[in-house]
């Protein structure tokens, strides 16, 4: 592109910038929106477990069994419900929905313990919410476990038992919300820079502001360069938002290189400014634009890519469609740049994926963008 094509091009960049300042609306989308988004899914995203209500129903009444009552809400996974005069109302209680969890000591509790038996305990749980009823299950036994364990070594009890050094990696506190608000982050860019892009060109149809494009001298590249770059440097400016969010909103500070972060962001940025190009394309309304991306392009992503659903847990056929999701490649970039602190070495066949993914769409998009300049 010569000098004038590319002051040909300024112009209409700055054509653009000059529209978004104009927009209240467009401004408060761009600079508002991805704030809002990064820090209400932030903090609604969370999947650990926080005071859920138990009842423990201890039939000893021993010392033993009300100090393992007392382990049961050291922490903040539990908190105390009350205990109802008579068991047949721990029913009752979960049906109401006074109490998710309902723990109940067995007679004999401190004699079996005397023997070094280990005694068993009924932990009845609240099925109906399964991630949280899961996670019960196992703090519940684990602070049986632990418990048991120190009361027979403290007795000098001898008993024969495997134990496991467990040691996690990248999340040692296993933290939802380190492992969700990268996600989120790569959700809100994905959703910003595609929606703005196809309903924004969409928009200058129905206005016949790009019929007016089409009948001056620019041609169809520069056009379409004035159009996408502006876009991208909203993109880019909202990565640098919500990563702001997340740093110093939720504390979820990157591991590994920031730099490398916003380079391979961009690499995302290019394939969303093509989908959302396409997506203007097929697109004679606003409402069809938003429709399209919506339920083609951004659903799928969203509960495909691994950030919903573990990409193991699903079928084999649709493991395999998932590699057709930018947004799968995106999601293990982040997540490897955010937790586990990698760098280029590790995540360039995710960079290789979202370069061929963004060039491929860029090219089919502009080509039909063109035949509809033309």
């Amino acid at each position: 592109m010569n000098r004038s094509g590319a002051r040909a091009v300024l112009e209409l960049v700055r054509k653009e910038l000059a529209q978004f300042r104009r927009d209240r609306l467009m401004m408060v989308i761009i600079l508002v929106s991805p704030v809002m988004q990064l820090t209400i899914l932030g903090l609604a995203a969370n999947f650990d477990l926080q005071e859920m209500p138990l009842v423990v129903f201890d039939r000893d009444g021993s010392e033993e069994s009300r100090a393992l009552t007392e382990r049961f809400f050291l922490g903040d996974e539990f908190r105390r419900a009350p205990v109802p005069v008579h068991e047949g109302e721990l029913e009752r209680m979960v049906d109401r929905g006074d109490a998710s969890a309902v723990a109940v000591v067995p007679e004999r509790f401190s004699a079996d313990l005397a023997r070094g038996t280990m005694p068993e305990l009924q932990f009845v749980v609240d099925g109906s919410e399964a991630i949280a009823a899961g996670l019960a299950a196992r703090v519940a036994s684990r602070i049986v476990a632990d418990f048991t364990a120190d009361y027979l070594g403290q007795a000098g009890t001898r008993t024969e038992t495997v134990t496991a050094d467990i040691s996690v990696l990248y999340n040692p506190t296993l933290e939802s919300r380190k492992f969700f608000v990268p996600g989120i982050l790569a959700l809100v860019l994905m959703v910003i820079t595609m929606l703005l892009t196809s309903i924004a060109i969409v928009k200058e149809k129905e206005n016949g502001t790009l019929e007016q494009l089409i009948v001056s001298p620019l041609r169809p590249r520069q056009i379409i360069l004035g159009k996408l770059l502006p876009f991208a440097g909203v993109g880019f400016l909202d990565m640098l938002l919500v990563l702001g969010v997340a740093v110093f909103g939720f504390g979820v500070v990157p591991a590994g290189s920031v730099a490398l972060l916003l380079v391979l962001s961009l690499l995302f940025i290019l394939t969303t400014l093509g989908l959302g190009l396409f997506i203007s394309t097929v697109s004679a309304t606003q409402q069809q634009a938003m429709m399209t991306a919506m339920l083609f392009v951004m659903m799928p992503m969203m509960f495909l890519s691994g950030f919903v659903f573990p990409i193991e847990n699903m079928p084999e056929v649709v493991q395999w469609l998932t590699y057709l999701l930018p947004l799968r490649y995106y999601f293990t970039i982040i997540r490897g740049i955010f937790l586990r602190g990698v760098g280029m070495e590790v995540l360039w066949p995710q960079a290789l994926g979202l370069f061929v993914f963004g060039i491929t769409f860029l090219a089919i998009s502009a080509a039909r963008f063109r035949k509809r300049l033309d």
